[in-house]
């Protein structure tokens, strides 16, 4: 068994069995892709995958077992590098952040400026996407850490970690109606065109419950996934806004007006996701202490040491449920 039959196993099942994908990201060819990964079955004595003639076509119960090992092992061996790092290079090295546009405009600027000052040999690299995409990209190994209000709890392979909780404001054109209501309610709100995040994106599902918690369909005529965009429309004249708190400034929105709205949605909380089983470097724990000034050192390693047997054993019974189920 050698580490990369492992990696050509862990990037086909990324790839959704597409192996020519999996060939291009791993500069090799699909041929000897599967001639890797039979040899592979071939020394396990099962099938990881099922196969159509050649085409792979499904994971096997036992395969799904044996890619989250073997991710694990590809990370323990990755983690290996970054504790010998940490020792030969303490002040260098890469941090990689994945987060969406909300986070990375308006949440943290100011913690970047900080890490950079503290870590100026420390490459930051920032990812932004929806919360499933930055959440896969953690759990695949291809970034340290994730920062969202969505989806984050939906992988099992991630430890969450609560940093703040927010809540949203209605953006509006100066002189709009809306300006005169003495107190906002979300009848008000839906007698104006809405504009407002897509569903995946920055807490939508707190605004759809809301709604609907009132019988409402809200009147949602255009959504984005970022907050300027939305910002930009409602200066066009097309609805009124409803965004984070957070994404509303003063100086820079002087075209706009908000009003609070945080009495009719339940709070939203940001938290960041960090996988089970990667050895963290020193500065990672400094930026989510930066970031979230409660989660010290201490109090993420006894969350990480909590998290991480439950993790295995909840995989294992879940997958081992699906088998019996599909029989």
């Amino acid at each position: 068994m050698k580490l990369q039959q492992l990696r050509y196993l862990c990037e086909t099942a990324r790839q959704d069995m597409n192996l020519s994908k999996a060939a291009k990201n791993l500069h090799t060819s699909q041929p000897a892709i599967s001639k890797q990964i039979q040899m592979l079955e071939d020394e396990l004595g099962v099938d990881i995958f099922l196969r159509n003639g050649k085409r792979v076509v499904k994971i096997t119960p036992p395969g799904q077992l044996i890619i989250q090992t073997a991710t694990r092992m590809l990370r323990d061996a990755d983690n290996l590098k970054k504790i010998a790092q940490e020792f030969t290079n303490e002040a260098g090295g890469t941090l990689t952040i994945a987060t969406t546009h909300t986070q990375a405009r308006y949440a943290l600027p100011a913690v970047i400026k900080r890490f950079t000052a503290r870590y100026p040999k420390v490459k930051l690299i920032l990812r932004q996407g929806s919360p499933m995409q930055i959440s896969s990209l953690v759990t695949s190994g291809e970034a340290d850490v994730a920062i969202a209000t969505e989806a984050i709890e939906q992988f099992q392979e991630l430890v969450m970690l609560p940093c703040y909780e927010w809540n949203r404001c209605v953006v509006v054109m100066p002189k709009h109606p809306l300006l005169k209501v003495k107190k906002l309610t979300l009848e008000a709100i839906n007698q104006y065109p809405i504009i407002t995040y897509d569903f995946a994106f920055t807490g939508r599902s707190k605004i759809n419950q809301a709604f609907a918690k009132l019988g409402l369909e809200p009147n949602v005529v255009l959504t984005a996934i970022d907050s300027d965009v939305i910002k930009t429309y409602v200066e066009l004249g097309l609805g009124i806004g409803i965004l984070a708190n957070m994404a509303f400034e003063p100086k820079r929105d002087r075209n706009l007006r908000s009003i609070d709205a945080s009495h009719l949605f339940e709070p939203s909380t940001t938290r960041i996701g960090i996988s089970r089983n990667s050895y963290l470097r020193s500065y990672i724990f400094d930026f989510i202490e930066m970031f979230a000034p409660h989660l010290n050192y201490a109090t993420i390693q006894a969350k990480l040491e909590n998290n991480t047997e439950d993790g295995i054993e909840n995989s294992v019974a879940a997958i081992t449920a699906g088998s019996k189920n599909a029989n």
